[in-house]
């Protein structure tokens, strides 16, 4: 019997992705919305989410921009509640958005960095999923990818917060996995490791060049790109028996120990 060649697409599902606005997530957009899907998109940058969108159209995908902070928790709800209806129903849930930063634990300032990194990093994450959740329960091939970090595995110095936040990513999916999988839902955790993206902005090309060559099997950084592919991957219908994971996309980041 040939295969069903639909289980390997994800055209004509409807997906959210957070952080859409610029690297990984736009690059999830663009791959997705390439492949048939119908992505919306939430990002706090108007101006960049507007970009993308106006990219993804033009190329004749379909793409709808919303501007959400969410760092405003009571404002999530009632827009996944807005989009799903909007799409008539969701399939996927990207959770991609993140805002990173380093401090000492007893530094001035790390109170307010942590709450903002338990705010955006982890509690948005399961608003998200939980305001999804009754149209992901209504979807024929309901899938979660959250977007952690390798920082999760093993971190680096004055990274407490964000490494922190994002164990608790990869924990909360393995959760939803569980709580989720009797109801056909999986749910499965990414963890980057370097990748040339907005957020490794301030690190020099040169930096860059070094950490790769010592830290990655790879020797080099990845592309928002590469973890987009990783994305799809797991969203695709036939990927129905891949929950409660936790993959790095690093290059061998994790792997190689000198």
């Amino acid at each position: 019997m040939m295969p069903d060649p639909t289980l390997r697409s994800v055209r004509g599902l409807r997906a959210i992705v957070t952080g859409a606005a610029s690297g990984m997530g736009a690059a999830t957009a663009r791959l997705f919305a390439s492949e048939g899907a119908r992505v919306a998109m939430i990002d706090r940058d108007a101006a960049g989410l507007a970009e993308v969108a106006a990219e993804i159209q033009a190329a004749d995908g379909i793409a709808t921009p919303t501007t959400l902070d969410l760092a405003d928790s009571d404002a999530i709800r009632p827009t996944v509640t807005a989009i799903a209806e909007a799409l008539g129903g969701v399939d996927i849930v990207v959770n991609n958005a993140g805002i990173a930063g380093f401090c000492a634990l007893d530094a001035e300032g790390y109170d307010d960095l942590w709450q903002r990194m338990v705010t955006i990093n982890l509690t948005a994450v399961q608003l998200v999923v939980r305001s999804a959740l009754p149209w992901l329960r209504q979807s024929p091939h309901p899938r979660i990818v959250n977007i952690a970090s390798t920082e999760a595995l093993g971190t680096t110095r004055h990274d407490s917060a964000y490494a922190t936040v994002k164990a608790g990513v990869a924990g909360l999916t393995r959760a939803m996995a569980v709580d989720f999988g009797p109801e056909g839902i999986t749910a499965n955790c990414i963890c980057p490791g370097a990748i040339d993206s907005p957020m490794t902005k301030f690190v020099s090309p040169g930096d860059k060049q070094e950490f790769a060559r010592r830290r990655t099997a790879l020797r080099r950084y990845g592309q928002p790109e590469e973890v987009a592919q990783m994305t799809l991957s797991l969203c695709l219908p036939a990927a129905s028996y891949i929950t409660g994971t936790t993959i790095p996309v690093d290059g061998g980041l994790v792997a190689r120990n000198a």
